[in-house]
């Protein structure tokens, strides 16, 4: 069948392994760089981090310095206030280590530093002007992917909504993963934060803007997520299974850079913007809703996605196999322990006009998505999810 031409961009280069991040010394050295900024989660000070990252450079006679104001969803204002002493540092490198909100400050960060401006400037597409400094970024959870993606996601407060600064120039120029920095997520947050990797699998994978190589690359981070996963949160120690659910998450992170998001992080942004509800959260109580809507327009890849996650389809028709589909990621949702719903959220249903008409603003995963999503619907998906 022809098919119409395609891009695939992925990030520069991207080191994975168990042990790996005892190679950052080397990456900053190999990039010829000596005054390195670090971004890191705050939390992350309390699992000796910081004392690693010492002994690191000091082996190599180099310093760094350390920004550790990141807590849950940034709010956008945080990325200045790191631009502006990586910038008093005269830093000539930016280090992002933690989450994807860690990792989504070090990006902005580094445009910001050799940009100018505030990041509320370059909220969208495009908008950044140039470069930024080069960025190594080190994730510590299995999930959002950011250490591939040209994506630095915010809270704006002023407007109760999550928006983004979308550009190439936020790509990463080395991502190094290491499995074993995951062993000390606890369950809930493994839990959550796979789930998120998930979605990001399988709504690339559903996506319109899908290429062949982005549904190879997304269909196996789709099986290596959906077999591990359950593992992973129920017994954190398993190397081999933190191992496949990281570069699960690094295949979903390249697939949705490449093929975008759907309506289910459309849906999710207002739940965080309003409600301060976490990312992964507030995808996972919506994922089995918008794929339930999704059905009739992603048949074919959602019975696909049954098979990928290892569900027995033999002799069912493909509108069978899809639904199969669904109902096993509610049941990998549920064994994994997450079973709030937008009602144990505190989400009220006289919100739901109000979220539909700020999801309805969230444009480009909305265009990706199989189906056409009026306001009625937006609405209809959180009663389904209530």
């Amino acid at each position: 069948m022809m098919r119409e031409i395609f891009s695939f961009t992925v990030a520069g280069k991207i080191i994975f392994g168990q042990g790996a991040f005892d190679r950052l010394v080397d990456c900053v050295k190999e990039m010829g760089k000596k005054n390195p900024f670090i971004v890191i989660d705050n939390g992350l000070l309390k699992t000796g981090i910081e004392r690693r990252l010492s002994e690191l450079f000091s082996r190599h006679a180099c310093g760094f310095s350390l920004f550790d104001k990141i807590a849950g969803e940034p709010p956008i204002e945080i990325a200045d206030e790191a631009a502006l002493m990586a910038s008093e540092k005269k830093a000539d490198l930016i280090i992002g280590i933690g989450g994807g909100s860690a990792m989504d400050v070090a990006k902005a960060a580094a445009v910001l530093v050799t940009n100018g401006g505030n990041a509320e400037d370059y909220l969208g597409l495009n908008k950044v002007p140039g470069p930024g400094l080069p960025k190594i970024m080190i994730p510590t959870t299995a999930g959002t992917g950011s250490e591939v993606t040209f994506t630095s996601v915010f809270i704006r407060r002023d407007l109760k909504k999550k928006e983004g600064i979308n550009s190439p120039f936020l790509y990463p120029e080395m991502a190094l993963l290491d499995p074993l920095l995951t062993l000390s997520v606890p369950p809930e947050i493994t839990a959550a934060t796979g789930i998120d990797a998930l979605c990001h699998a399988i709504e690339s994978y559903i996506s319109i803007s899908a290429s062949p190589a982005s549904e190879m690359i997304s269909s196996e981070a789709i099986g290596l997520i959906s077999s591990n996963l359950r593992t992973a949160v129920h017994n954190g120690a398993d190397t081999q299974a933190r191992e496949s659910m990281m570069l699960g998450s690094l295949y979903a992170g390249i697939g949705l850079a490449n093929a975008g998001v759907t309506a289910v992080h459309a849906l999710s942004y207002p739940l965080g913007g309003r409600y301060g509800i976490s990312h992964g959260l507030a995808n996972t109580v919506l994922l089995p809703s918008v794929l339930r809507f999704n059905l009739p327009g992603a048949m074919e890849k959602l019975a696909a996605i049954a098979e990928m996650t290892g569900e027995v389809c033999e002799n069912m028709s493909v509108r069978e196999a899809a639904f199969l589909a669904v109902e096993g990621i509610e049941e990998l949702i549920w064994d994994c322990g997450v079973v709030s719903t937008l009602e144990t959220l505190g989400i009220k249903k006289e919100d739901f006009a109000d979220l539909a008409d700020a999801a309805l603003t969230v444009t480009r995963p909305l265009a990706n998505n199989p189906r056409k999503i009026s306001r009625q619907n937006a609405m209809d998906i959180y009663e389904d999810a209530f």
